[in-house]
């Protein structure tokens, strides 16, 4: 998984954790791009396997929370794999695979893999972990996307002894020195568009360099830029490392930030939603302001 944020990373070891258990006497293993350090408060966290070189097919290869394009580095052991099984609820998910488990109406990748264990065999560590990637994927649980059953299992979770206010914090709202910098950079950058509907925001590699920060301390920059009063959508950009532009949109409900982000190559849902697009910043911004023009007339 590229970019693996709180739902993937959650989801992922939640469902490594419970098959571990049920199943010891099987080799299993759990493929990533190096997570965030905030996710290490989970356990198994140091046994996440960043390559896949040199690693034998496996009989089945379960992909969570991921879209095909977005596989990285495991791609070619998921192609190679007998049993392809993919498990998502995002709404851009393209139904590859041999069994699919797609729910788009589901608050997180974690709320799923909660369906399809054994609750007898739900422990602290688990739950823990599914916790996590609920959280992030609902934004603690004040998205739309959270429901009453979403509401429900987060209280499930509870009941095992989690410490799920340490878990909010630590993993949510906690920000480094560095993390803070890049958020008052980008608060400085922004700008209104369309009149005051849409705030925009951009952070270049060199002012990354300057703070000393790097692309994961940009987690949760758009989602507070999307809290500015009377706007309907917000847009950020970052340059990546091989000098494309990382697009993260999020909506208040006017604008489908899905289907915007699905027209450059990307992905999401209607209201959080991203894409890694080639070009400079001028270039992608351009490009994405006429795709939400195009969209809503403004």
């Amino acid at each position: 998984h590229i970019r693996p944020d709180g739902d993937c990373v959650g989801s992922t070891l939640g469902l490594y954790l419970y098959l571990k258990k049920v199943l010891p006497q099987a080799n299993i293993t759990l493929y990533l791009e190096e997570p965030s350090p905030i996710f290490s408060i989970l356990k198994d966290f140091d046994e996440i396997c960043h390559i896949a070189e040199g690693h034998e097919p496996p009989e089945a290869f379960i992909v969570l929370d991921c879209s095909y394009d977005r596989l990285g580095f495991s791609k070619p052991l998921y192609e190679q794999s007998k049993l392809k099984i993919n498990i998502d609820h995002h709404i851009s998910n393209q139904g590859y695979g041999d069994i699919r488990h797609i729910k788009p109406e589901a608050s997180s990748t974690s709320e799923l893999i909660f369906d399809l264990i054994e609750e007898k065999d739900l422990d602290v560590e688990i739950a823990k972990a599914l916790y996590v990637g609920m959280i992030h994927d609902t934004g603690v649980f004040q998205y739309n996307s959270t429901s009453s059953k979403t509401m429900n299992i987060a209280g499930m979770l509870m009941d095992t002894g989690i410490e799920y206010t340490k878990i909010i914090d630590d993993t949510y709202y906690s920000k480094t020195f560095e993390q803070n910098k890049a958020l008052g950079k980008a608060l400085l950058n922004c700008e209104l568009l369309f009149e005051g509907k849409l705030i925009f925001s951009s952070i270049s590699g060199e002012e990354l360099q300057l703070f000393g920060a790097d692309t994961q301390d940009l987690d949760g920059i758009v989602s507070q830029l999307r809290l500015t009063k009377d706007t309907e959508a917000a847009v950020f950009l970052y340059e990546t490392e091989d000098g494309c532009q990382k697009v993260s949109m999020r909506s208040n409900g006017l604008v489908n930030v899905a289907s915007i982000t699905e027209s450059v190559g990307g992905g999401g849902h209607m209201r959080a939603a991203g894409a890694t697009v080639s070009g400079s910043c001028e270039q992608v911004k351009q490009l994405i302001m006429d795709k939400i023009k195009e969209q809503t007339g403004w």
